[in-house]
């Protein structure tokens, strides 16, 4: 399998940052900026950690705000965990974020003022759910949308759907750590949850099986209150967040893609910031002294008065803080893991699953993929399948050989499209895992009791740091969406303090 990396990625990034400030739309105190903007080793008003949606973002209303800033960037490109893949012939795929829905309006408001448009992702005919002695043809028109409508199931999947739906009402986005049940719901796992009020071990799996794709983590590994949050959070402060919205293509989630790839909304962002981003500039230390902050990275250090950490915690936390972080920050930064989530893509020629009636979307209660799309870009050439494989499926998928791995993909690919599936002409996949700056995919997950102990630290400024990241985001934690926002959010709170 090809995991090699896409060039074209920093290419375009650096061809953008020469376009100058009046072409790029940028406000006049801003144009004046990019001619007196800090140099390497000088100064900014703030110093941002991170070239995500996040840190690109903030960066953004902060010069817009007619303020200096300057972007450090570990990895060669912008984007964090949204990354496309050159296929060739002008066409991309996404290694990373791919998707956007309903209510994630603080992104798609931001394509749209990036000129980014977004195509419906392929939804015409039948899903496809497959588990061990089962396969079955359904449509997510239903009142089950994508979750299949097995009938010795069915009724205890719209009862547990429903539950979590209920509790999640709850559960104040804002801050999840205060409801009146959190440390009941804080101090027990989804795991024992579904064992204590589902009996049914099909039920089990096809709850795993959902997880393992939409947070790479299995149902032991997840607090309720976070699960509760998470369901709570799919949505904005008009439509109270749902287990549906999160999971669907319909209405959902997964209802549109980016033209030009979801990473085209990044490298848009940081080609309006120009040489204000810095790339393959890790940061090392950041030192609090004197009413400033100095962030050192491999490349150069920067002082500013104020900054902005916009990283999963778990990456934040290995950063050098002088004086120390507060020891709860400190430990909700120990208590954050990634999730365990490796992303693959078989390309060909044309995508003849649509021949066959079916939409791409597949459920897969086995391994290693436990949900598939059609991943096609607009018009259907190539003929893309995307998977997922996440949580203990991961783990096991990534310690196979290359080769193993592949075979692996393609025949459960097979088992869901026919002997069509057999023989791409391409297969590539990205181990999130094995990302150096991003260590993990595709949201930070704290462990049990971790928010109800330390989760008010989580988007709390300790001095003149302020956070941004997905995993900080109130409404759409852990999707794109969310990364924005959060910047947005981070940019308010130091642009009030400057």
């Amino acid at each position: 399998m090809s995991s090699k990396r896409d060039p074209v990625t920093r290419r375009r990034f650096v061809a953008g940052t020469m376009a100058g400030g009046a072409a790029l739309g940028l406000p006049a105190g801003a144009q004046a900026m990019r001619r007196r903007r800090a140099r390497p080793g000088t100064h900014a008003d703030v110093v941002v950690v991170g070239a995500g949606f996040a840190g690109l973002t903030a960066a953004r209303r902060i010069v817009e705000a007619g303020r200096s800033a300057i972007v450090l960037e570990a990895r060669d490109r912008v984007g964090g965990r949204v990354w496309n893949h050159d296929l060739g012939h002008g066409q991309v795929f996404e290694r990373g974020a791919a998707f956007v829905g309903p209510t994630q309006d603080h992104l798609l408001s931001l394509a749209r003022e990036l000129r980014v448009d977004t195509f419906p992702t392929y939804d015409s005919g039948d899903d496809l759910y497959v588990a061990e002695g089962v396969r079955l043809v359904y449509s997510d028109r239903g009142p089950f949308g994508t979750a299949p409508p097995d009938p010795p199931i069915a009724a205890e999947i719209a009862d547990t759907v429903e539950a979590l739906d209920q509790l999640s009402t709850a559960v104040p986005v804002s801050k999840p750590w205060a409801a009146a049940d959190a440390a009941e719901w804080d101090g027990q796992t989804l795991d024992s949850w579904l064992r204590a009020r589902a009996t049914t071990p099909a039920v089990h799996a096809l709850a795993a099986t959902v997880l393992r794709a939409l947070v790479g983590a299995e149902p032991r590994e997840l607090s309720l209150l976070f699960t509760l949050f998470y369901v709570a959070a799919a949505g904005d402060a008009r439509h109270p967040g749902t287990f549906q919205r999160a999971v669907n293509t319909r209405q959902g989630a997964q209802m549109s893609r980016f033209h030009g790839g979801s990473q085209e909304v990044g490298l848009k962002l940081a080609a309006r910031l120009g040489d204000r981003v810095v790339l393959n500039a890790p940061v090392r230390r950041i030192a609090q002294r004197d009413g400033a902050v100095s962030v050192a990275s491999d490349r150069l250090t920067v002082q500013g008065r104020r900054g902005i950490v916009a990283i999963p915690p778990t990456l934040a936390g290995r950063i050098d803080y002088d004086p120390k972080l507060p020891s709860a920050r400190d430990q909700l930064t120990q208590g954050y893991r990634q999730g365990t989530l490796t992303k693959v893509a078989a390309v060909y020629d044309r995508p003849f699953w649509r021949d066959l009636g079916l939409t791409g979307t597949v459920l897969a209660a086995g391994s290693p993929v436990s949900l598939a799309y059609d991943g096609s870009p607009p018009g259907g050439k190539p003929g893309i399948v995307l998977g997922f494989v996440g949580g203990d499926d991961a783990r096991r998928y990534d310690v196979l050989s290359p080769a193993q791995r592949r075979a692996a993909v393609l025949a459960q690919f097979e088992s869901f499209f026919g002997s069509g599936a057999r023989h791409p002409r391409d297969v590539f996949e990205t181990i999130w895992s094995r990302e150096q700056w991003s260590r993990g995919c595709p949201v930070g997950i704290p462990g049990v009791g971790v928010l109800t102990a330390d989760g008010s630290r989580l988007r709390e400024p300790v001095g003149r740091i302020h956070w941004a990241g997905t995993e900080t985001a109130i409404y759409w934690n852990g999707y794109m969406d969310g990364a924005v926002s959060s910047g947005e959010r981070a940019a308010a709170e130091v642009l009030a303090e400057l």
